[in-house]
């Protein structure tokens, strides 16, 4: 049988696609495990298997090396990151191969070479220089890390890997995202005047040579779209309307919104702080919607609120649909694996010793 067309599910019911992919995983069996992405819409997520950010469910899904394929609903590097860590015998598929990240596309390879390179002018680079990358980023940018002694981090580890990586080398080079090293750096006291910024399309990333030597911290001019949608103002707005109330928030926000929240950390932080808390607590959440709406559905005992008057969803964890995971299952389940992610081997190798060296420090 022929592959079945993305158009053949693009007008059908909500009610037919959910019963057609409960069908599809049915008869699967354990040749499949669904992964779902805490950022994932409603109607994607009710099919997932597990639940949690994108390293967790790279982790898991290389613990259930049973699953021979392994259906990650996020993003890109997500799948990349699962693929780099899934055994021999297991195909990683991304529903939509659209679905990428605006904060990862920030930093390219040809750019990040470009900076080493331009720093290898200024500094003994690869003595002083320690390269640590956001896990949200691509598998060339994490083979990149593995190369020259870096390491990969998560928005709930970033403490510890730069500890370390300052513990090895003088300076870190941070990418993609420079607010969760700048929040990071300041949390641990880090004095502003040795942080720079790396602007990818300006000459010394628009640095001078002397900056450059003084500088500990060369944070990468790359952010979160959905992340820099929050505001003080917002936050200011909530402690007036509801006094008492509690503000969370995720580390790649902005560092004015980050001072004035209460609790910071990652979404699986975020999660189990308000699913934790005493009934009758307030909580505005400064994270992507899809998220924060689950929760004020989960915890009924509490307020829960979204800290931006906008509607902030990642557009392109947004791409996978209800459509799209039907037509990836009912392909699969007549043999047909489509949109499969697969990092080449000499990434794979270089990428996974900068995965491991973070979770050794983990």
């Amino acid at each position: 049988m022929t592959e079945l067309p993305i158009t053949d599910y693009q007008d059908l019911s909500e009610g037919e696609l959910f019963e057609r992919i409960v069908a599809a995983k049915k008869s699967l069996g354990n040749q499949v495990l669904i992964l779902g992405h805490n950022y994932q819409r409603d109607e994607v997520i009710v099919h997932a298997d597990l639940r949690g950010d994108s390293l967790l469910l790279s982790k898991l899904a290389a613990e259930r090396s049973e699953f021979p394929h392994v259906v990650f609903c996020g993003v890109h590097f997500m799948a990349e990151t699962a693929d780099i860590l899934s055994r021999s015998n297991q195909t990683v598929i991304l529903p939509d191969l659209a679905a990428g990240c605006s904060m990862a596309d920030m930093a390219a390879i040809e750019q990040v070479d470009e900076c080493w390179d331009a720093l290898s002018q200024v500094l003994s680079v690869e003595d002083v220089v320690t390269p640590v990358v956001y896990v949200n980023s691509a598998a060339d940018l994490k083979a990149f890390c593995g190369e020259h002694g870096g390491v990969t981090c998560t928005s709930s580890n970033a403490k510890a890997v730069m500890d370390w990586a300052w513990s090895r080398r003088e300076k870190i080079l941070f990418f993609p995202d420079e607010h969760l090293g700048r929040n990071v750096a300041n949390k641990m006291g880090f004095p502003k005047d040795e942080m720079i910024v790396w602007d990818p399309f300006k000459a010394n990333g628009g640095n001078t040579v002397e900056a450059i030597h003084k500088a500990k911290l060369i944070l990468w001019k790359g952010h979160c779209s959905v992340h820099q949608m929050f505001q003080p103002t917002h936050v200011e707005y909530f402690r007036k309307q509801y006094p008492g109330i509690q503000v969370i928030v995720h580390p790649e926000c902005h560092e004015d919104v980050v001072n004035k929240a209460d609790a910071v950390g990652s979404t699986e932080y975020i999660i189990q702080t308000v699913s934790k808390a005493p009934a009758g607590t307030s909580w505005v959440v400064g994270t992507e919607l899809n998220l924060v709406n689950r929760l004020k559905a989960e915890q009924t005992d509490k307020q829960v609120f979204f800290l931006s008057p906008m509607v902030c969803r990642c557009a392109t964890m947004f791409r996978i649909d209800a459509p799209h995971m039907c037509w990836a299952m009912e392909n699969l389940a007549q043999g047909h694996v489509v949109n499969r992610i697969s990092v080449p081997d000499d990434e794979k190798i270089l990428a996974k010793i900068a995965l491991e060296r973070m979770m050794a420090l983990s």
